[in-house]
């Protein structure tokens, strides 16, 4: 009658197959239990770490990923990673653990009212105060992290609602060993016994309930028909894709013929990126707020009007607006859809694509597509050709754009790009062309640092054969450089790319222009190989733009060969993304 091995069996049962955690005292059974049911206990170095890990495992499988983390420190550690996962809208489950039940808010150890500080966080939370209602609570936190908009959901469990019955009784008559004294004693040892009685009792009849899968809401099939006939008269439709329409993995092929069949032009942002290969006709990657400023009708995809295309104002008003999304307020904010499809904005393109009849070539709509796809092509190709225009410019040490050049020349068929930074990270964005569907990690719209190690930790779990660019800022590498140690402990080869610009260049760029001042942004050119060697990972220096090919290929080489390495690239300031700040 133990907790541990019970929320080892839900894991199992809801086919979890990572368990990511740092250890702590309140909760060991579950990480032995879990070890005992086939579960690979993933052990990191910063909780907020696991809780990245499990977001990626999230949005490459569909599957909720999930972490455990011990009481009080161990909880506060993960905020920031589950407000990312909240926001990114991925399913995952975090076990939190905590004082004896008998004990809370008697001044334990780690002590603290965790669900309040929590709950704002994450779409449901749960306290179980008896044993049978664990499994009950688990398999409530499964359905509530998939269904309708998913997101994190988190579970306390109490450390004497883990271990074996027959232990925690000994621990509370220890408690209260000696002699009786007083009718006090006595009143305390009967409360202990109550207490217990009700913890433990009945968690041997519990039933045992198979995982309910939660399907996606469905769009209304009129408003696909309706979104059909809009879009049988554009002459110049955009289409955006974005994160949303990625949360059911196992089913990526049909959207990706979805797209085609749609055969319009089509952007892809967030886990969206890489969809449709490295070079889809359909596939549009430069100048889109110019191609959404001319067209006469906008397909959004899982995509909201927030800051990414400026609140709407992006979108002109004589265009027709059409959105799919699972969420009713992200559905309609700061811009008011023409058609407004609340469902899954997957099974809506899918549907949209079985019902869709391309226009004919020779006809007037035809035509007009077929010179609008011209005129967007066109301006792809020139945004590349300045790529590599701009690559041949001599900045010292080395042009980071040239070093974006080269790994996109080297990126292969099944490799994978995490995204932790600023400058340098975003200019990988445009340079890079990302071979598959789900081979793009990126914090999502909380634009979080921190991100790089625990999702490229998920990211190769789950593909053990891709190879894994963890692509950082120097300034972000130093959120989680700690975690080499754990790539070199369990034999993940991931090869990390630093840009080392010494400074926080994304807020440099504005911060001096427009405040005269570059207080708080300088960083130094610390020897990030030398830490990485520190960790027990391999670490390249490259300094010479003469070497970058030669110093990729090494990297690739070794972690190919099953060691994690870290090139550390000198970089110089480019004016690629001039005049790039969000707010």
């Amino acid at each position: 009658m133990d907790g541990g091995s019970l929320v080892a069996q839900v894991l199992a049962n809801h086919g979890v197959r990572w368990l990511f955690t740092l250890c702590g005292g309140h909760i060991s059974p579950i990480l032995v239990a879990a070890k005992r049911a086939g579960i690979r206990i993933v052990a990191v170095r910063d909780e907020k770490n696991a809780v990245f890990a499990a977001d990626a495992v999230a949005r490459l499988t569909g599957i909720p990923g999930v972490a455990a983390v011990t009481a009080g420190p161990g909880v506060t550690n993960t905020i920031t990673a589950v407000k990312n996962a909240q926001l990114a809208q991925s399913p995952l489950v975090l076990l939190g653990g905590a004082t004896a039940t008998v004990l809370r808010g008697r001044g334990s150890l780690q002590d603290i009212d965790q669900m309040a500080l929590i709950r704002p966080h994450v779409k449901w939370a749960a306290r179980p105060n008896k044993l049978k209602e664990v499994v009950p609570a688990l398999e409530e936190a499964f359905l509530r992290a998939r269904s309708g908009v998913p997101g994190p959901v988190f579970v306390e469990l109490a450390v004497d609602l883990l271990y074996d019955e027959s232990v925690v009784r000994e621990w509370y008559a220890a408690k209260t060993d000696g002699p009786v004294r007083s009718l006090g004693d006595r009143l305390v040892k009967w409360y202990l016994k109550r207490h217990l009685d009700k913890t433990f009792g009945g968690a041997d009849q519990m039933p045992r309930a198979e995982p309910k899968i939660p399907e996606a809401a469905a769009p209304d099939p009129n408003e696909v028909h309706r979104a059909e006939k809009l879009l049988s008269t554009a002459r110049r439709p955009v289409m955006l894709v974005g994160s949303q329409t990625m949360l059911n993995p196992p089913e990526v092929t049909k959207l990706i013929g979805a797209v085609s069949l749609l055969g319009i032009p089509t952007y892809l942002s967030g886990m969206a990126r890489g969809l449709m290969g490295a070079a889809h006709p359909l596939q549009m990657r430069h100048k889109r707020r110019n191609a959404l400023r001319e067209a006469d009708l906008v397909i959004l995809s899982g995509v909201t009007c927030d800051f990414r295309l400026d609140y709407g104002a992006h979108i002109p008003k004589r265009a027709t607006l059409i959105a799919a999304n699972r969420c009713k307020a992200d559905l309609v904010k700061n811009r008011k859809p023409d058609l407004a499809v609340l469902g899954d904005p997957h099974r809506f393109l899918c549907q949209l694509a079985s019902i869709h009849e391309p226009p004919a070539d020779g006809g007037e709509i035809g035509a007009a597509r077929g010179e609008w796809l011209k005129t967007l092509r066109d301006r792809d190709r020139a945004r590349d050709a300045e790529i590599v225009t701009m690559g041949e410019e001599k900045i010292e040490p080395i042009n980071p754009v040239s070093i974006h050049r080269s790994l996109e020349e080297r990126l292969a068929a099944d490799s994978m790009i995490v995204a932790d930074g600023g400058d340098f990270v975003a200019t990988c964005s445009y340079i890079t062309r990302p071979r598959r569907a789900l081979s793009w990690l990126d914090p999502g719209v909380f634009g979080t640092l921190g991100v790089g190690a625990g999702f490229a930790l998920g990211a190769k779990l789950v593909r053990p054969d891709a190879d894994v660019w963890l692509v950082y800022g120097d300034g972000s590498a130093g959120y989680s450089l700690a975690e080499l140690d754990t790539f070199v402990r369990l034999g993940i080869p991931v090869i990390a790319l630093v840009g080392t610009d010494a400074g926080w260049m994304q807020i440099t760029r504005d911060q001096v222009v427009i405040l005269g001042d570059d207080v708080g942004t300088v960083l130094r050119r610390t020897d990030y190989h030398t830490v990485a060697e520190g960790w027990g990972a391999r670490g390249l220096l490259l300094d010479d733009p003469a070497k970058i090919d030669a110093t990729l290929d090494e990297a690739i080489s070794i972690s190919r060969g099953g060691s994690p390495v870290l090139v550390n690239a000198q970089i110089g300031v480019s004016d690629f993304r001039k005049g790039s700040i969000s707010m």
